[in-house]
């Protein structure tokens, strides 16, 4: 203890005043444990959850538009597989049947090809337009959660305009 006397009064250190720093210190440190830091920690963490939630909402867009794309192939080439299908069965036909009726079945399996085309084309842009109607309804919510504010109708409208032009390009 003589030790430690002995330092305190070389460094020109009093008991008193450096007992009361310390209890100053302490409350000090108490009262941003309780006021700051346990609200700035919470705050970071509920900012840590919304990116993470927004990352995976992003991840099942990408996952859902793979799927959209693999319908897509699958739609092809059964229409394909149909179309040559009907084509092979309009060729076999006209070899028992006359010229007319090859030309009818040429016809038809090449209207049936075009039809599934356009079904196919309508249900990819529905899909597609589906998807994006999704992806702009989770950017409002996920910038309306990262905010940490309420958007007013206006503010959805642009932030709708401004998705819509980002997935277009």
């Amino acid at each position: 203890m003589d030790v430690l006397t002995n330092i305190f009064n070389d460094f020109g250190v009093t008991w008193g005043k450096f007992l009361s720093q310390v209890i100053l210190f302490a409350v000090v440190y108490l009262i941003l444990s309780k006021f700051a830091f346990g609200p700035v920690l919470a705050m970071l963490e509920e900012r840590r959850k919304r990116i993470e939630e927004g990352q995976r909402n992003a991840e099942k867009i990408k996952k859902q538009l793979a799927e959209v794309e693999i319908r897509y192939q699958e739609i092809l080439r059964k229409a394909n597989e149909d179309a040559s299908k009907l084509i092979e069965e309009a060729r076999a036909t006209t070899e028992i049947s006359n010229q007319r009726h090859l030309q009818q079945g040429i016809k038809d399996a090449e209207e049936i090809l075009h039809r599934a085309k356009e079904d196919i084309t309508f249900e990819r842009n529905k899909m597609i337009a589906e998807i994006k109607q999704e992806m702009i309804g989770l950017v409002i919510d996920t910038t309306a959660k990262v905010t940490g504010k309420i958007l007013t109708p206006e503010d959805q409208k642009i932030l709708s305009t401004e998705t819509a032009k980002e997935l277009a390009s």
